[in-house]
């Protein structure tokens, strides 16, 4: 029987507008909590009228009172451009913001998902990462507010678990990609998208020999509702999609399929930016039956339609 009603933190982001569609469209009633640091009104805009839909603007650092039955925990800054802006609150919200939904789990006695990051893996020593590798994260770095903050995320669920008996579920989503992505989102797959279709050079870090692997986001908002409901689980559980490219093929991918006139460039990488990041999904496949199914020129396809549609709404008539 599944959940009635279900709290989805960031539900106005990326991830979250695209896993309370899913929700909406199962029956569940929903709660939309997000403070539109990076979200955004307009990817559940078409939910607004919905009977089953609630949007509350609110940020995680303040503790809310709500009844619910699971809670999707999934606000956070998500990239590099956006979680380092403000160092201190995204650890904020990936500390106080945990506590806070496990507070409220553990009162209403709701079934938790923390929304973790293939991040906690650092720049990995092992390839590909399975859930019992525990990374090789700078814990003074860049970007370590993010990586860190999520590992202290994934050990606040473990501790109120073990310590409260709190149900919880713990996924390391790896780079997911889809419409609704931010324009100024900062990371590679819509950098490169809005670089093609403005027919600017499309900058690699680096020589571009880096891997990623990327994963459509109506895979990954699958993968997280079966973690969700599937009994026994608590994770963590890598969700991503193990076809590994380099940063190189992406663009050339890209150009490609955007008719783009745009000519590659390199720039120096950054600090701590991983060299190779491939999830092994062992687990996944064997625990949730889950196994990604969109490949990357046919996720891209609709995601580069999107971004041209968003790109000639901000350019406006004329």
């Amino acid at each position: 029987m599944p959940a009635n009603r279900i709290l989805v933190t960031g539900g106005a982001g990326f991830l979250g507008s695209h896993l309370c569609d899913c929700l909406v469209a199962a029956g569940a009633e929903v709660i939309c909590l997000d403070n539109f640091f990076t979200g955004s009104k307009r990817n559940v805009a078409h939910l607004l009228g919905n009977p089953r839909f609630e949007l509350l603007r609110h940020d995680l650092v303040q503790p809310v009172m709500l009844e619910t039955d699971q809670i999707y925990n999934l606000a956070c800054p998500a990239s590099p451009v956006h979680y380092q802006f403000n160092p201190v609150k995204t650890v904020k919200t990936n500390v106080m913001g945990t506590i806070n939904m496990l507070g409220l789990a553990k009162r209403v006695r709701a079934r938790i998902l923390q929304a973790s990051t293939s991040e906690v893996y650092g720049d990995p020593k092992q390839h590909p990462q399975s859930e019992s590798y525990w990374g090789h994260v700078n814990p003074i770095g860049v970007r370590s507010c993010y990586d860190e903050g999520k590992r202290v995320a994934e050990t606040l669920m473990m501790d109120y678990h073990r310590q409260n008996g709190v149900d919880i579920r713990i996924a390391r989503i790896f780079n997911t990609y889809g419409p609704r992505m931010a324009v100024n989102d900062g990371r590679v797959v819509s950098n490169f998208i809005v670089q093609a279709l403005c027919n600017q050079p499309i900058t690699i870090y680096g020589d571009g020999s880096q891997t990623r692997s990327f994963c459509y986001v109506s895979d990954l908002i699958e993968g997280l509702w079966r973690l969700m409901n599937t009994e026994g689980l608590t994770g963590p559980v890598n969700l991503g999609n193990p076809a590994e490219f380099t940063i190189r093929e992406l663009a050339e991918l890209v150009v490609e399929l955007t008719g783009s006139r745009s000519r590659i460039v390199t720039r120096p990488l950054p600090q701590d930016d991983p060299v190779q990041r491939q999830p092994d999904i062992t687990l996944a496949r064997e625990k949730l039956g889950w196994t990604p199914s969109v490949p990357l020129r046919d996720g891209l396809a609709p995601t580069i339609e999107y971004f041209k549609r968003r790109l000639a709404e901000e350019a406006g008539p004329g």
